[in-house]
């Protein structure tokens, strides 16, 4: 099957097209190197080192991988050049990881707010339109977030994977069930673009048709897969700075290097969390199980397990001997939250979750600890803040 993998270069992008490629799919990446452009505005560069993409797939050729080509595209402002080479290549599916992807990246300022919207909700929709035009089946793999749902707005009640079952009264007294996405409730503006990309989805499946399976994935953790490992120039991404470092893996990070772990507000709220191997084969289950013509959009909840922020401090300075340091919350959210997640789909279709032990964890330190000298503490608070009234706060903490 030829598959366009879009950001194919990503934390999450680069080992789903490795996998694939491995699985005997033809894999093209778009990418417009974009997160490689952050990483210079923002000073900061991943823990790991990270090969140009031009020696990635160079080493993956070398190992003897599927070979991988490479295509320089911006999905949301060269809507000609995306068209034609769909029209050209004729893939059978998209997988779109091609959106900024950190929360707090997305709230840093008015320029990153602006930027987030225009590149995820305009490059969502040049892909949908793009589709419609070339009037080819494309099957869209489509990588969401948890938190399109909110956390801590339902009372505990289980989040379905997309769809709520609603009784509807009428005003004879009768009632009716109704299925109806799953209400929004986003807290970022990143969040907040994966839920208008809900919306383009619900219209393009209902107007045109287009098969469609967005996936509602929790936090990863974790760096690297068995493929990734296979050589140096292979290696994922390990971000640990405020923006885009993912809690888990800043924890860890933290722990190698005798940074106190960073605790925003009590540490209660909940999170939903998968290792970066699952996040990897989740997407070749939906891409290798896609919806039937006609159906509705498919949602799957692509998480393994949920944790309490506080809970994860004290399980790695339980195991790694860290601090922990209580810090105000750069976030506007609930101080703590319960979260129940139905994930049934993906366990259904085969998946084996990974679960949270320590040898994993271990793993990622031993990661941590190898490549610490390339850690910039100063990248480690996190200072981008959701309101006035949280920056006041953050600023007024001394920097470790």
């Amino acid at each position: 099957m030829k598959v366009f993998v879009l950001g194919g270069d990503g934390f999450c992008g680069w080992p789903c097209a490795v996998n694939l490629a491995d699985a005997g799919h033809d894999v093209v990446i778009i990418d417009n190197l974009s997160r490689r452009k952050i990483d210079i505005d923002l000073e900061v560069e991943s823990l790991t080192p990270i090969a140009t993409i031009g020696d990635r797939l160079k080493a993956w050729h070398q190992v003897g991988g599927r070979a991988m080509r490479f295509v320089h595209l911006d999905i949301a402002h060269e809507y000609t050049r995306l068209l034609d080479l769909l029209r050209d290549e004729r893939p059978a599916a998209v997988v779109h990881f091609a959106e900024q992807r950190a929360a707090p990246y997305s709230m840093k300022s008015s320029a990153t707010k602006r930027y987030t919207v225009d590149n995820n909700v305009n490059g969502t929709h040049n892909l949908l339109a793009a589709i419609v035009e070339s009037g080819l089946d494309i099957h869209i793999v489509h990588l969401g977030t948890m938190g399109v749902y909110g956390y801590g707005s339902h009372r505990g009640a289980t989040i379905p994977e997309g769809y709520l079952t609603v009784e509807v009264p009428q005003p004879d007294g009768s009632r009716f069930t109704e299925k109806i996405l799953h209400p929004a409730s986003p807290g970022s503006v990143y969040h907040m673009t994966k839920t208008l990309d809900q919306l383009l989805f619900l219209y393009y499946n209902k107007n045109d048709q287009i098969r469609i399976t967005d996936l509602h994935q929790g936090i990863v953790w974790g760096t690297n897969t068995d493929l990734t490992e296979k050589d140096p120039r292979l290696t994922n991404r390990f971000d640990y700075d405020g923006d885009y470092g993912t809690v888990l893996n800043r924890f860890l990070m933290q722990a190698a290097i005798g940074y106190p772990l960073t605790v925003h507000g009590t540490g209660g709220q909940t999170r939903a969390f998968i290792h970066i191997r699952d996040s990897v084969r989740c997407v070749q289950l939906a891409l290798e199980n896609p919806p039937e013509a006609g159906e509705k959009v498919k949602i799957f909840n692509q998480m393994t397990e949920s944790h309490q922020v506080g809970e994860l401090a004290r399980k790695v300075s339980a195991l790694t001997g860290a601090e922990i340091n209580y810090l105000p919350n750069p976030r506007n959210e609930a101080v703590e939250n319960d979260l129940i997640v139905d994930n049934r789909c993906f366990i259904e279709l085969g998946l084996k979750p990974t679960t949270l032990d320590d040898g994993l964890l271990a793993e990622v330190v031993d990661v941590a600890r190898r490549w610490a000298d390339r850690c910039d503490r100063s990248r480690i608070p996190c200072v981008s803040a959701w309101t006035n009234k949280q920056a006041e706060a953050i600023h007024s903490v001394p920097v470790a």
